[in-house]
């Protein structure tokens, strides 16, 4: 290739980055005024950081702005950090994805426990019974990990045979957050940071404890009517292994880029391993914390959503690619599609219908 076309190859390279950047500036101005909630927007393509930069309030009181710095609570995209816990503690012998419940949990139900198995939990398989369906309807007190527990234990019905069909399950990593705690004897909030965010330096990054302050924290917000009003916490807001981390656009690309150099455990090989179809879609799965399409190459896509924040994180390894996109705005939805249209339209079509799973969230 001569020196010529090399140069040229790079210019319209990089103008292709400036636009990109350019129509992300427009959208994200436009639709995050700077007196209100906002969001924090990472962006990586071919490995180099195009686009990392936050827009709106972290916390409306104080007037302190969203950063890269600022931790947000991740809701659903913290499963994938609860599925590492129990894929390390596997490396580790220490556990098998085929143990049943019942070796952890000896006090459940015998006939659901003896049934559902950790691999059944990771890829959200186990039917078992959603804790929001069952817990009180005039619940105050928030619920933990271990409320989930007794919530759920003593029933002796599942959603269906473990195995045979895909129900999106809150209280299976609920459960895979205890079976952590009793498999490495620490609590859930020690094993992530001593296993993942210290060795990958994830030194913002932490596990919501009430009362327990949270650095440089956003907190949540809703609309109502035209304004956007407190609403950081509800009910469901304590529990750990489905929804409790909190971290910042700048410690999730460390975790981005441990996933994919492998530095922690071989992911890919770890969703071959893991990994189950999805029958409602055509060609996407779900293992390790993560949908995902195209099993050899994979496209990752998780999103997180509750009373407050709305996150959104696609992945593609091996293009070096990353969107990462935090909100402390309740159903911001358009907000992700909009950015992910940008990207259609710069060359990667292959993201046109991967937010189409967030509805199995649900």
């Amino acid at each position: 290739m001569s020196k010529s076309l090399v140069i040229g190859l790079l210019l319209v390279s990089l103008s292709a980055a400036a636009q990109v950047r350019e129509r992300l500036d427009s959208l994200m101005r436009l639709a995050n005024p700077p007196a209100m909630p906002g969001v924090a927007l990472l962006v990586i393509i071919d490995g180099k950081t195009t686009y990392n930069q936050g827009y709106g309030l972290a916390n409306t009181d104080t007037r302190a702005p969203v950063t890269p710095e600022t931790n947000f609570r991740m809701a659903s995209v913290s499963k994938q950090f609860t599925a590492m816990g129990i894929l390390l503690l596997e490396k580790d012998g220490k556990l098998s994805l085929n143990d049943p419940l019942t070796k952890f949990f000896p006090e459940f139900n015998p006939h659901v426990g003896r049934q559902v198995q950790i691999r059944h939990l990771l890829i959200h398989t186990s039917g078992i019974l959603d804790y929001e369906a069952v817990m009180s309807p005039k619940q105050e007190k928030q619920l933990s990990d271990a409320d989930v527990l007794m919530l759920i234990q003593p029933h002796d019905s599942l959603y269906f045979e473990p195995g045979t069909q895909f129900r999106y399950s809150n209280s299976a990593y609920c459960l895979l957050a205890l079976i952590t705690e009793r498999v490495s004897g620490k609590p859930f909030v020690s094993f992530l940071k001593q296993r993942i965010f210290q060795p990958l330096h994830m030194n913002q990054s932490s596990v919501y404890e009430a009362g327990r302050p949270i650095p440089n924290r956003a907190m949540g917000y809703r609309k109502k009517d035209n304004a956007f009003v407190f609403s950081d916490q509800s009910v469901t807001s304590a529990t750990k292994g489905d929804g409790g981390v909190y971290t910042s656009l700048t410690d999730y690309q460390k975790w981005n880029d441990a996933l994919r150099t492998g530095s922690l455990l071989d992911l890919p090989k770890a969703l071959l391993r893991t990994g189950k179809s999805i029958p409602q879609t055509k060609g996407s799965y779900y293992a390790a914390g993560w949908f995902y399409q195209q099993p050899d190459k994979p496209i990752l896509f998780h999103s997180g959503s509750t009373c407050g924040f709305n996150n959104y994180v696609v992945s593609i390894p091996s293009k070096r690619f990353l969107m990462a996109c935090f909100s402390n705005k309740a159903d911001n939805k358009a907000n992700a599609l909009a950015i992910i249209k940008i990207f259609v339209d710069a060359g990667y079509p292959e993201l046109a219908t991967i937010l189409t799973l967030d509805d199995l969230t649900q």
